[in-house]
């Protein structure tokens, strides 16, 4: 199986005005944010992973559908979940959860901040 990470790295950086910033106090963890929001974590220390905020309709019929999405981390487990990369779930539904993270930081984001989102 080839390294998802790369290729995962390469669509979070795509976003438009996201950042990826190195977490000095955690080697292997890079937190990406959109407009100062955090919309993803990228967790390369031990079995890689990447934690997305997410629909809370949608959190419990993903931890039943996929054995590789669960809770990790101190955020509030009804709006983040944590999705192994090495695990059951498809890069394609991996690339969706991180696009509808995304845009649910987005989506939250004052009228000014997104104006100058879409100026990027």
């Amino acid at each position: 199986m080839s390294d998802p990470v790369p290729a995962l790295q390469a669509v979070l950086e795509a976003m438009p005005g996201a950042v990826g910033s190195p977490l000095p106090s955690a080697k292997g963890v890079t937190l990406y944010k959109v407009m100062g929001k955090m919309f993803a974590i990228l967790n390369l220390r031990g079995e890689p992973a990447v934690i997305v905020k997410c629909d809370p309709h949608l959190v419990e019929i993903l931890k039943e559908t996929y054995q590789g999405v669960g809770h990790r981390g101190h955020l509030d487990r009804r709006f983040w979940i944590c999705v192994t990369l090495d695990s059951d779930v498809p890069p394609g539904e991996i690339e969706r959860l991180l696009a509808g993270s995304y845009d649910l930081v987005r989506s939250g984001l004052s009228r000014k901040q997104r104006a100058e989102l879409e100026a990027l």
